[in-house]
């Protein structure tokens, strides 16, 4: 705006949400009269902290900061004078200027005319000579001009041999001489350059203190105060004691101080009885605030291929960081057709931040879609995912940590690391993405063979062999994954080398090696494409050759995953300092002796696409005809839901209660109950696609639906349909994680079918329970289960009972078929006497004849 004579004019462009943020909408608050407004800098000041990158204030932040005034004019610019909507005037003598100059009364049209033909002359311009003034020694200052020769080569060649066919070959450049010539950089001192001029741009920001006080100023004046007590003289006390009037008060007021002290030992008077209401008011279907409120979304805006959501997991130990995969959105019919050009995309795992909704932090690539992954929970750095294709990949980030740290801390790496929410940090440092390869994928003809649906690491306190015996883990840490796949069948991996690696000579690896790429760890380099299954489970269909078809699996340890916070960062500061990652030395623990567990449950839970719930075992035995190891045959197997099962989790607060949804229809289990389920819901407007439980309420869970609603369940509220149901987006919900980032706040991770996260913020009602409200759902279980008893009992007797009855007829059948005529005959008329004298003692009652002297004697 220099240029232009204004300089303390500064052109913005407001939209529509920061119009309505500052209440400064065009044609409402700016009209053709009035096409300004006064705003107040603290206002701008707390939207820049707020949206930082993303305000419309961004690129006048130091013209705001800097403002001496405490309201800062904005002029809406209808024609575009400046080159957009709005501008903002950077000084107070612009404004003071602008102000007055619209306050000003406008003079007639009629004397402006006038004025402009008395005063206005236009004269033609008349050429006058070039007045040189110096300029042309700064043009030749500024001008590129040769400084060195230029070297001129010419090339020759006989006439004769110009447009001669030519014929190369092959020579060793060894046995000929002068046949081969090494270049070899060297420096050449007469090209040097020297370095005549920088330019160096630096900003000195002042360091601001702010201090407060307040000081009471009083004149100093000495002075003393002595109180002496009002006593009673001993004449007055013997008048007062033998008085009447002090007599007759207390024996009044005696008894009702001796009440007073009752009621004082049997109740707290001073407890706040409204307070108490109120609390059990919100705790229990308080109305006020009970929806989710939405906190921030994330959308992938540079990947224009139109993708889904498939799998959500937040960090485990940073906050506010989540990572989402996503996949085309495709049938398979399609993706057969168009599986060339998938192969130009890339398949990623993208890591938000909450302090950049725009730029991914990192994005892990893999061969193929991802449609499950789960952080290691010895390791946050370590991580696997299934791919559509069958493989496993796995992904070490240890490289990158510090740079998602930074991301967490916001201070620099001599200060000590917390894990508080940095929300509001600059992104500056972090808009460029950071693409990973991944370490090691399964091989592709010992693995699954069609798409992974779901995959969970084992604990560090055990681990498994081929058999599905269990031991204890000789590593102590991860080292052992689980996957079910759409090719009915259950796998167990051990990323650990299966034999102990014994050193190879030097000469021997120097000709085996293989040149790796300097941005793929080497920690999963023995598994690479050469990685096979543990063990391998098929789920047969009874006596048939049929097999059932597994989708999502719970494992009875899921309780012992996750780590606590506080050793996860005892185990990166060890790394650190320079103690060795155990993932790196993988086969430290491989020679201790296995040492077996007993009385460990070896069975789980599993969903299939037919939507049957199966309670198995993973240990194999030996088939007696032919002598392979084969799965056992499943405990129990339960059709209760009308289509494929898509959740099987465990509530955090009870160890053997599952939740699985699929279908139309939810369904709460006890694994000890074989039964049924505790709870099975009816059929659903709208198929459930997703669910999860409450982190913090053990009588909540959450369940998507595919029209963008989410259902929430509170078993204390109603048992028998939702609480309440919120939509969330227009399309199908695939995923659902919630995440507890303090005491006070808690958020949920919402996936749609159109790639878009959706972070939500829960409210108090459902993320804080009542006092007793683990032992309530608890005894609602319990009940459920002698409901459950109660109900198999009455089935029992009910079949004795029918039982009993078919025999009774069966007797009765056989008796009349034994019996002779003469009995019959006499059966027959005692029947018809009893039929007459019925008769006879009617008609009698009716008056229609008479008794007879003889009938009554």
């Amino acid at each position: 705006m220099e240029s232009m004579g204004h300089p303390e004019i500064f052109p913005l462009v407001l939209t529509t949400k920061t119009q309505e943020i500052f209440n400064c909408r065009v044609n409402e608050d700016f009209t053709g009269e009035q096409p300004y407004k006064l705003l107040k800098k603290e206002d701008i000041i707390e939207d820049l902290h707020n949206r930082a990158a993303v305000s419309d204030f961004y690129p006048v932040k130091k013209i705001v900061q800097e403002y001496p005034g405490s309201e800062l004019l904005l002029v809406y610019d209808k024609d575009f004078k400046y080159g957009l909507n709005f501008y903002l005037i950077g000084t107070e003598e612009g404004k003071e200027s602008y102000l007055n100059a619209s306050e000003a009364p406008e003079e007639p049209e009629e004397h402006k005319e006038h004025v402009i033909e008395d005063i206005y002359v236009y004269k033609p311009p008349v050429s006058k000579p070039w007045v040189s003034l110096g300029s042309e020694k700064e043009i030749e200052e500024q001008s590129v001009k040769e400084s060195t020769k230029q070297i001129t080569y010419m090339i020759s060649r006989k006439r004769s041999a110009f447009g001669a066919p030519i014929k190369f070959s092959d020579h060793n450049a060894s046995s000929i001489k002068d046949a081969y010539i090494e270049c070899t950089a060297y420096p050449d001192k007469n090209f040097t350059v020297k370095q005549l001029e920088k330019d160096v741009g630096m900003q000195v920001v002042p360091k601001v203190n702010d201090i407060s006080t307040q000081t009471k100023w009083t004149y100093p004046k000495n002075a003393s105060t002595q109180y002496y007590p009002r006593e009673f003289s001993e004449e007055e006390k013997e008048t007062l004691g033998q008085s009447k009037s002090l007599t007759d008060f207390l024996n009044n007021m005696s008894v009702s101080v001796e009440i007073a002290l009752q009621q004082n030992e049997i109740m707290n008077a001073f407890i706040d009885d409204w307070k108490c209401l109120a609390e059990e008011e919100g705790t229990f279907g308080d109305k006020t605030d009970t929806h989710l409120k939405e906190y921030q979304s994330f959308t992938d805006l540079h990947n224009l291929t139109e993708k889904t959501i498939t799998c959500v997991s937040w960090h485990p130990t940073i906050n506010g960081l989540i990572a989402v995969s996503v996949a085309v959105r495709l049938t398979f019919e399609d993706r057969v057709h168009s599986s060339g050009k998938l192969l130009l995309q890339p398949s990623l795992i993208l890591f938000w931040s909450f302090s950049d909704p725009i730029h991914p932090q990192l994005m892990l690539e893999s061969p193929d879609d991802i449609f499950c992954f789960e952080f290691c929970p010895s390791d946050p750095n370590i991580i696997a995912g299934g791919c559509i294709n069958g493989q496993i990949v796995l992904w070490d980030i240890t490289a990158h940590a510090d740079r998602i740290e930074n991301i967490k801390t916001g201070v620099s790496r001599s200060k000590k690391a917390t894990l508080k929410p940095m929300f509001l940090l600059e992104p500056e440092s972090n808009k460029e993405a950071m693409y990973i390869r991944h370490c090691a994928v399964s091989s592709i003809e010992n693995g699954h063979k069609k798409v992974i649906t779901d995959i969970h690491w084992l604990s560090d306190t055990f681990e498994i062999n081929r058999m599905g015996s269990v031991f204890e883990n000789r590593s102590e840490i991860c080292c052992q994954l689980v996957t079910c796949s759409a090719d009915c069948t259950i796998c167990f991996w051990d990323i650990r080398p299966q034999k102990i690696l014994t050193p190879q000579p030097t000469e021997k690896k120097k000709e085996e090696s293989i040149e790796i790429p300097y941005d793929i760890p080497s920690t999963f380099l023995h598994l690479d494409l050469s990685w096979k299954p543990l063990t391998k489970i098929r789920l047969s269909k009874g006596e048939t050759s049929l097999e059932h078809c597994p989708t999502k699996i719970s494992l009875s340890e899921e309780h012992l995953l996750y780590k606590s916070q506080e050793k996860v960062l005892v185990q990166g500061k060890a790394t650190k300092v320079g103690e060795i990652n155990p993932y790196q030395n993988l086969e430290a623990g491989l020679a201790n002796p296995l040492k077996p567990i007993e009385d460990f449950s070896t069975k789980f839970f599993t969903g299939t696409e037919e939507g049957e719930v199966i309670y198995t075992d993973w240990k194999m035995e030996r088939d007696p005809d032919t002598g392979r190891l084969m799965a056992k045959k499943p405990v129990n197997l339960y059709t209760v839901h009308d289509g494929a099962v898509h959740t099987i989790q465990r509530s955090p607060f009870y160890k053997d209660i599952i939740l699985t949804i699929g279908g139309w229809n939810v369904a709460i289990w006890k694994e000890d109950v074989v039964i049924g389920p505790l709870l099975q819901s009816c059929c659903a407007p709208k198929r459930y696609t997703s669910g999860h439980w409450s982190l913090t309420r053990p009588g909540v869970f959450y369940v998507g639906r595919e029209d963008g609603y989410i259902d929430i369940w509170d078993l204390l509220e109603k048992t028998h349909e939702p609480a309440q149901s919120q939509n969330i987006c227009v399309t199908m919900i695939t995923y659902i994680k919630p995440w507890t980032l303090s005491a006070r706040q808690q958020f949920i991770a919402i996936a749609d079918y159109y790639g878009t996260l959706h972070i939500l913020e829960i409210p108090w009602t459902l993320s804080h329970p009542s006092t007793n409200e683990i032992a309530s759902v608890n005894y609602y279980f319990e009940r459920e289960v002698k409901h459950l008893e109660y109900v198999e009992q009455r089935k029992k007797i009910r079949e004795q009972e029918k039982q009993e009855m078919d025999l009774e007829t069966e007797k009765k059948k056989a008796k009349t078929y034994h019996k002779s005529k003469e009995q019959l005959e006499a059966e027959l008329k005692m029947d018809y006497d009893n039929y007459l004298e019925l008769e006879k003692t009617i008609l009698i009652n009716l008056g229609l004849i008479k008794v007879s002297e003889k009938d009554i004697l």
